[in-house]
């Protein structure tokens, strides 16, 4: 097999952040550039005793995904769910109508398990909010987590896909491991995300958003 020859004067490596080496445009030297698949945090919003948490900017054709990753949630209610929606530059109701899956893994401080699709948690061309954690309570040690993916919210052709992983705190001492996934039947850009609980305020917590390169 022969071996390409690599022309030093053309290797360009001066050390940066966040780069790799690769094959510069003429392939025959080397070059330092992105590296591919790097989050980049765009925002960061923090509750107290807040009804919801809006990201309004930053959500453009930049990147093809996007990613929420919420942490230590907690609610100023027992017994509630933690849920998110979406709309466009428009329209301000957070109503975009959406098609999803729900499942989940239990299990209690007293043992029992259980593995359940849920179809009273998802929705079939509903207009409600998403849920991602279930019935998280709120004792000062229970909150709920996880990550939320959003897939090409600026697109004009396509559907907007979503898929979330959750564990939350369950106000029985239950931890629930949560999937959900599903679709926003619309053809319109997507620039809000908004979460909130069912019932009262997000006492306390972090969102983080992310844009996928």
């Amino acid at each position: 097999m022969a071996l390409s020859k690599v022309d030093f004067n053309n290797i360009n490596v001066t050390p940066a952040a966040s780069k790799v080496l690769k094959w510069n445009s003429s392939a025959n030297g080397f070059e330092t550039g992105d590296l591919g698949g790097s989050m980049v945090l765009l925002s960061t919003a923090t509750a107290s005793s807040s009804a919801t948490i809006d990201f309004t900017s930053g959500i453009d054709s930049t990147y093809k995904e996007y990613q929420f990753h919420f942490t230590d949630i907690h609610p100023e209610t027992d017994n509630v769910t933690f849920s998110f929606q979406v709309d466009t530059g428009t329209n301000t109701s957070y109503n975009i109508t959406c098609t999803s899956s729900f499942f989940r893994a239990s299990h209690g401080e007293s043992g029992g398990t259980a593995l359940q699709y849920r179809a009273n948690d998802d929705q079939a061309q509903g207009t409600s909010f998403n849920k991602l954690c279930q019935t998280v309570g709120n004792d000062n040690d229970q909150s709920c987590t996880g990550i939320l993916h959003l897939f090409e919210p600026s697109s004009t052709t396509f559907v907007k896909h979503f898929m979330a992983r959750t564990n939350g705190c369950h106000e029985g001492d239950i931890t629930r491991d949560v999937y959900t996934a599903g679709y926003f039947n619309t053809t319109t850009a997507l620039t809000r995300v908004r979460f909130k609980f069912d019932s009262g305020n997000i006492d306390a917590g972090t969102i983080k958003m992310y844009g996928v390169s």
